[in-house]
């Protein structure tokens, strides 16, 4: 897929990190509070809450956990998770990198003020909505992991309404991203799962539709601390970014 960055990657490994400091215990919670609010507290009815405890399981919390969030979201813990709101905020990283962020938060100023202060430090700014959002589409996208016969994951994309696919590595093993169109990601992910496939994540995600190449050892340090800074922020859901540069300089920016 065109635009598609090293950053999903990045933040693979970056996720197994923060799992293991329990970083991602109160993101996940977030995410199924907003998505049992938002439909019925119900997995089976409810594709993305589903999904949303998929990911919880996935990174280790406890069931104990997840029940407290789906009883939260649906309102029998009292209204604290009517003070979540969905924003999506955008600017501009090192070198006019394009920057595209999703938060779950409960105050505004508290977060729009955390995300100014990372990109200042980082040398970037906290731009206006609209200012980059544009470079952006939403896709869903259905990761899969294991060894993968291209022709046969050709056909089962066609059939299950995929756009297109892309090999990648995931974990230094096989594996493959499958992008679609957002309305059709549960649909996608079924035909994956009945053909036999091992799904990682099921998740929507913002693609850009270009990419920057980044060349420049320090605009290369400076752009992955920042993005590394926005993804430890607490109310940040996830980033995304238009950039990409050389394994090679990649490896050697994260150092």
């Amino acid at each position: 897929m065109a635009g598609h960055s090293k950053w999903a990657n990045i933040k693979r490994q970056k996720a197994r990190v923060d799992a293991v400091k329990g970083k991602t215990f109160a993101k996940i919670s977030r995410e199924i509070i907003v998505a049992a609010r938002s439909g019925v507290p119900d997995p089976d009815g409810n594709f993305q809450l589903r999904t949303a405890i998929e990911k919880a399981k996935a990174a280790g919390i406890p069931n104990d956990n997840i029940e407290r969030a789906i009883a939260k979201g649906s309102g029998k813990l009292g209204a604290d998770a009517d003070a979540l709101e969905a924003i999506r905020y955008e600017g501009y990283g090192p070198g006019g990198v394009a920057v595209l962020i999703e938060a779950f938060t409960d105050n505004r100023n508290r977060t729009a003020a955390d995300l100014r202060a990372a990109f200042n430090k980082a040398g970037g700014n906290l731009g206006e909505t609209g200012c980059v959002g544009w470079m952006f589409e939403q896709k869903g996208v259905v990761t899969l992991i294991g060894e993968i016969d291209e022709d046969e994951l050709l056909e089962a994309s066609l059939e299950g309404g995929a756009e297109s696919y892309e090999l990648v590595e995931i974990d230094e093993a096989a594996g493959a991203e499958v992008f679609t169109e957002p309305i059709n990601l549960e649909a996608l992910s079924q035909v994956l799962q009945e053909k036999g496939y091992k799904i990682q994540q099921t998740e929507l995600r913002w693609i850009p539709q270009n990419s920057v190449e980044v060349i420049d050892s320090d605009q290369a340090r400076s752009l992955l601390k920042l993005m590394d800074a926005l993804e430890d922020l607490d109310d940040v859901q996830s980033v995304n970014a238009n950039f990409d540069m050389a394994d090679e300089l990649m490896s050697v920016s994260m150092v």
